[in-house]
This record gives C-alpha cells, sequence and structure tokens, in this order.
C-alpha cells in the first residue's frame, strides 16, 4: 500500500470515537493532525492518538502530511470546512449532510469538481455494510423481479431526550430529514437508482424543545425546522418509494426499509448501521427467510467511506468513491426538494442525476488488518 494516507480530522465532538474505531489502527491511513473550537478538547484527542498533534484549523489545512480533511463539525459548518479544505488542494469527507443548504452544497460539489485531483466524500458510509449491500445485491440478481416500490420509515420522539447538546437539530441543517434522512435516501439511491421527482409533506409539532439530559437539562431549545416529514420519490427505473421520518412520535415496529418487486420482497436492516438481517419472501408465500451476507463491509464502522475513497479499504477500487459528494449532493437534493414540496406543494423535479454507486464485494474488516 505504500505509505499511510494523512488524514486530519476537523471537529471532535460525539461521532468522533465510532470513526477511531476504524482509522485509528488502520494501516493504510494515519492521523497526523486534530482541530477543534475547543483547543483542550484537541490536545486530549490528540494525547489517545500517537503521531497526532493538536492544531488550528488553519495549521491542519497547511500541513503537508494532511491528504484528507476529516469534517466532523456541526452541519452549518460543513460547506466552509469543505471549501477551506479543497482550496487547500485537499481530499475533503465529511459528515452528512453535504452541506445545510442546497445552495451551499451544490457549491461545495462544483468547487471539488473543478478542482484538478481533489476527492470529495461524504457519510453516510453505513451503506456499505452488508445489510443495505446485502439487499441490493439480492435485488440485483433478480430475487424480487422487476422492483416496484419501497417505503422507508424513521419515527422517535427527538434527539433531545439523550443528546446533552441537541441544539443543532433543530436549526438548518438539522430536523429529522436532515439528520436521518440521509441514512434511508442514500440506500434507496443504492437500491434503487437515482430519483427524478419528489413530492412531501411536512409539520412541527411543538416551537420549543427540553434537554434532558446532561448539565443542561430541563433548558429549552428553539425549534426552527420541520420535525415531521412525509415523501413520495419517483426513481429514474420507475420505482416509487415512500419515506416518512419524524421527531414528533414515540418508535415504530415498521420494517427500516422494504422493497417490493414483481416477484417478492426484501426487509433491509437499519441503514444507520452497517450490518443486520435481511429477509426475503417470495410472491405467494408468507414464510420470509433471511439471506446470508453476499456483499458488503463485515463488521464495520463509520469511516470506512473515507477508506473507500483513498484506496484503503481492501476492495478493488471503484470508478468513483462509494460514499461520493456527488450521491450526496442528490440526497440533499431529494431532501431540500421534498422541504420545497411540502412548502409551496407540487412535485419537484430534481437536476442531479448520479450513477448508482457500484456493489460492495463482501469484505471481512478483518482483510484492512493484514494490509501493510
Amino acid at each position: 500500500m505504500g505509505q499511510p494516507h494523512g488524514v486530519g480530522v476537523v471537529g471532535l465532538g460525539v461521532i468522533l470515537d465510532a470513526y477511531l474505531l476504524t482509522l485509528a489502527d488502520h494501516p493504510g491511513v494515519r492521523l497526523t493532525a486534530v482541530a477543534d473550537l475547543d483547543e483542550a478538547r484537541a490536545r486530549s484527542v490528540a494525547e489517545r492518538l500517537p503521531g497526532a498533534r493538536a492544531t488550528s484549523v488553519a495549521e491542519l489545512l497547511a500541513s503537508e502530511d494532511v491528504e484528507t480533511v476529516l469534517d466532523l463539525t456541526v452541519p452549518g459548518a460543513h460547506a466552509e470546512i469543505a471549501l477551506a479544505t479543497i482550496a487547500a488542494g485537499k481530499h475533503h469527507y465529511g459528515e452528512k449532510p453535504l452541506a445545510a443548504t442546497w445552495s451551499d452544497a451544490a457549491l461545495v460539489a462544483a468547487t471539488a469538481a473543478a478542482a484538478p485531483g481533489v476527492l470529495l466524500g461524504c457519510a453516510p458510509d453505513t451503506v456499505l455494510g452488508t445489510g443495505v449491500q446485502t439487499a441490493r445485491a439480492a435485488i440485483d440478481q433478480g430475487l424480487v423481479g422487476r422492483p416496484t416500490s419501497a417505503s422507508a420509515t424513521w419515527i422517535s420522539g427527538g434527539h433531545e431526550g439523550w443528546h446533552p447538546q441537541p441544539d443543532f437539530y433543530y436549526r438548518d441543517g438539522g430536523g429529522p430529514l436532515l439528520d436521518m434522512g440521509p441514512y434511508y435516501l442514500t440506500s434507496l439511491v443504492h437500491l434503487l437508482g437515482p430519483v427524478e421527482h419528489v413530492s412531501g409533506v411536512a409539520s412541527r409539532l411543538r416551537d420549543t424543545r427540553t434537554i434532558g439530559s446532561g448539565p443542561r437539562a430541563g433548558q429549552s431549545v428553539p425549534v426552527e425546522v420541520d420535525t415531521h416529514v412525509a415523501g413520495i420519490l419517483q426513481h429514474v427505473g420507475g420505482a416509487i418509494s415512500t419515506v416518512t421520518v419524524s421527531f414528533d412520535g414515540a418508535t415504530t415496529s415498521a420494517r427500516p426499509i422494504e422493497v417490493q418487486g414483481e416477484d417478492g420482497a426484501i426487509t433491509v436492516p437499519d441503514p444507520n448501521a452497517f450490518d443486520g438481517e435481511v429477509t426475503h419472501v417470495a410472491r405467494g408465500s408468507n414464510q420470509w427467510q433471511v439471506l446470508e451476507p453476499s456483499a458488503g463491509f463485515v463488521g464495520s464502522s463509520r469511516g470506512v467511506g473515507l477508506l473507500d475513497m483513498v484506496g484503503a479499504a481492501g476492495t478493488p477500487r471503484a470508478a468513483t468513491p462509494r460514499a461520493s459528494g456527488e450521491v450526496a449532493l442528490h440526497v440533499m437534493e431529494i431532501m431540500t426538494g421534498l422541504l420545497t414540496s411540502a412548502r409551496e406543494g407540487g412535485r419537484i423535479t430534481l437536476t442531479t442525476r448520479p450513477e448508482r454507486p457500484e456493489l460492495v464485494p463482501l469484505t471481512p474488516f478483518d482483510v484492512w488488518k493484514d494490509l501493510r
């Protein structure tokens, strides 16, 4: 593999540890620098990572040993960090969504596309696990016949019940659609291909939320976004998907994703996780069968999309990153299209149409540990 690929991390919040499970000891990458608005936090993280140093964002972007910036900041900062990264001539891989607004996301994608040699990647990469990828392989093999429809459902009472700093979930760039929607919508793009038309409705249950844990427990957070969104997606291939995401319910027993076809149906596990059972039923039968994993990264964690982007995931490198900026931009247009439709009425025709990402071959996590 040659020398490890140098990665600098900007934003060291709650999600960082999930990325470190994948990246901290991986032979194909080296975490060289970390930066955060909280300098003490940056120093603490650097102490946990041999060879990493705490820096400012400007210093990190100027560092010769940083080839890719992993952006784990809040959504409102994604565009600023991405544009600065691209201007520095470095690859950018960020948490979802690509940016807090459609215009910012489109600017980031266009800027990256115009920068020679710069790669743009974006979460979620959970869709590269065995759950979504095994379901996709089964669909591609014709197990359900021609796909006709899909349903995707995520419902909760809101993140303020467990997150000590939930403010950004209720600001621009947040809400259940931009927060949880990317997992489900990216999965649908992998399963059924890109979307050409969307229609949506949305509502807001209340204007404030009360923090339920941590040092700010009992404080109120203003709600500036819609907290229940339902939509209809028409895929280029003809299938129709329905999507419901909500901070205004309790929970749900619905399958996270279910795909129907002329000859059968497939259920897809939680797309916020990498693995899980994929089940199949043939037309005319009531017996659901569990499918053995046949595709996807096995037992991985967040960060595998970055590894795939830089060619360090232990699989043949795809023509474009499987967790690409192009797919993230398309998902952002789906989400903003649904919200525009909900606000103004009517059906929205999308302008983006990415290539369906390449299938991930079945790849055990341990294969990475043998790469030198």
